[in-house]
């Protein structure tokens, strides 16, 4: 069944609406997708976390059935700041001042910029399939480029990028989300689902595209205004990446993660492409299982 024994809810937190998923009992533990999805991509993991914690799965803003912030020039609704924000405020609400964060792709970036604007709030931090923003901009060559042409592509000006994938979003989500191979059958029919519907409704594209405009402009500013003042992430990381995907043929990603923060930092590779929690759940249990206990 699918999120067995979860609820459905809306949470209003920083002034968006917000979708999510909540099951479990125990320490909280939030959970942050990447683009382009929803909370639904957790389906697998998260059932199993919450026999241990309290699982939030929300979708962020501007993704799924969440708040689609109104476009602006500087991009600022979708940048990560204002992303990690709304996480803030969404765990206050639920009453939960501390709390573990998973995450992977565009949500591992907001988590990565809520672990350095909140840092008393994040007891522990996973990020799957990234290296900070920073360090691929600083670091791009043809093979980045080539390889993650999305993010520039994504990133022109309104409305380009979202004239031309409204063409046939479902036809983009399938060229999309093929870094590897993979056929319609890849994804759990209920998450694809999800997810074809959200991209469907008014501003969820432009949000996308959003998104990785911040990540070109606002997002670098912080960054580097971050870097600057000696901001590092302070808790344990983990960082996992799919060993079919890009990150750990470019990089190094442990050594470049430790150009980023000051805590313990362990992980490694998972026998997947892009999507490790949908492909590879039973590695990606496996590490948190380690990585999470108290």
């Amino acid at each position: 069944m699918f999120f067995e024994g979860f609820t459905l809810e809306t949470r209003e937190a920083n002034g968006v609406s917000l979708r999510l998923r909540r099951g479990g009992d125990g320490p909280p533990l939030l959970l942050l997708h990447g683009n382009p999805q929803t909370h639904a991509m957790w389906h697998k993991v998260a059932p199993v976390l919450a026999r241990r914690f309290t699982v939030i799965c929300p979708d962020l803003r501007g993704y799924g059935l969440s708040s689609k912030p109104a476009l602006s020039a500087d991009s600022a609704a979708m940048s990560k700041r204002e992303m990690a924000a709304d996480m803030a405020a969404l765990m206050s609400g639920l009453g939960f001042e501390r709390f573990g964060v998973v995450s992977h792709d565009s949500g591992a970036r907001v988590a990565h910029r809520l672990a350095l604007d909140h840092a008393a709030r994040v007891e522990r931090l996973c990020v799957m399939d990234i290296v900070p923003t920073l360090a691929h901009f600083e670091r791009t060559d043809m093979a980045f480029a080539m390889g993650y042409y999305h993010w520039f592509f994504l990133a022109q000006k309104h409305p380009i990028p979202e004239r031309m994938i409204r063409r046939d979003v479902e036809d983009w989500f399938r060229l999309h989300t093929s870094r590897e191979p993979k056929d319609d059958g890849f994804f759990d029919p209920e998450a694809r689902a999800d997810y074809i519907a959200a991209l469907h409704l008014d501003g969820t594209v432009e949000s996308i595209c959003e998104d990785y405009r911040a990540a070109t402009g606002i997002d670098l500013e912080h960054d580097r205004a971050s870097r600057e003042a000696g901001e590092r992430v302070s808790c344990p990381l983990l960082a996992l990446w799919g060993a079919k995907g890009k990150i750990g043929q470019w990089y190094q990603p442990l050594q470049l993660w430790r150009d980023f923060a000051d805590g313990p930092i362990t992980g490694g590779p998972v026998n997947s492409g892009h999507y490790l929690a949908e492909e590879a759940p039973e590695e990606v249990l496996a590490a948190l299982e380690g990585f999470l206990r108290p």
